[in-house]
């Protein structure tokens, strides 16, 4: 497949309102848009798979482009899988398609896939880190990976605005799924104090805690103490 010929596919998904509005909202560094929803672009992907090396070729002038490569990436097997991912992290430069970036095949692989995140968090990005954290809550959020969260969760730099909202949401979802430790979590101070108030606040917005948790936890926050 040429590159032409890939925009070409595109070219009948292009919706310009909808690319202002995208641009508005993701702001990427570099890259424009063409306006293509992302349910159409993950129909594409799935019918691109097989040209997966020519597509990734192709220059990221475009956010689509870079969504699609990362999407059919996220389809493969975990072997693929795993092999694809060094070369996509480098492409992620916004949430939009950080948060993209999910593969079922992690699933059958969390421990395997766990070792290898603490390689990708090292890399020290932005991007990289919150890849890390949206992946944890993703696959991982449970009482048995906790450990590894927490360790994750006191080395992230949540100076860094994308991160502090990846660890924010991590978090508020530990304190869905498993409060008593969630809470343990917040009194354990690992968590810079704008993040802790985030994860709070994002915890209480969820309506799978009771009026006396969301109570409770409001009493956490540091800026009201």
């Amino acid at each position: 497949m040429t590159y032409s010929e890939f925009l070409s596919v595109l070219e009948p998904y292009r919706d310009g309102q909808f690319a202002a509005f995208q641009k508005k909202i993701i702001r990427p560094p570099k890259a424009d848009f063409l306006g293509v929803r992302t349910p159409d672009m993950r129909k594409i992907a799935k019918k691109l798979q097989a040209d997966l090396s020519d597509i990734f070729s192709f220059p990221d002038e475009y956010y689509e482009t870079t969504f699609i490569k990362l999407t059919i990436v996220s389809l493969l097997p975990y072997e693929k899988f795993v092999l694809w991912t060094e070369k996509c992290l480098p492409l992620i430069d916004n949430w939009a398609l950080c948060d993209c970036f999910k593969a079922d095949c992690i699933k059958k692989n969390r421990e395997d896939f766990l070792s290898r995140m603490e390689g990708y968090f090292a890399r020290g990005g932005e991007y990289d880190e919150r890849f890390v954290l949206v992946t944890l809550l993703s696959f991982y959020a449970e009482e048995k990976y906790l450990p590894a969260i927490k360790d994750f969760l006191s080395r992230a730099d949540t100076t860094r605005y994308y991160v502090h909202m990846a660890a924010a949401w991590l978090t508020a979802e530990i304190l869905v799924k498993c409060y008593d430790k969630g809470v343990e979590l917040l009194e354990s101070g690992i968590l810079a104090p704008a993040t802790h108030d985030k994860a709070i606040q994002k915890a209480r917005e969820s309506y799978r805690l009771t009026p006396e948790q969301k109570g409770f936890l409001n009493s956490l926050k540091i800026k009201t103490r």
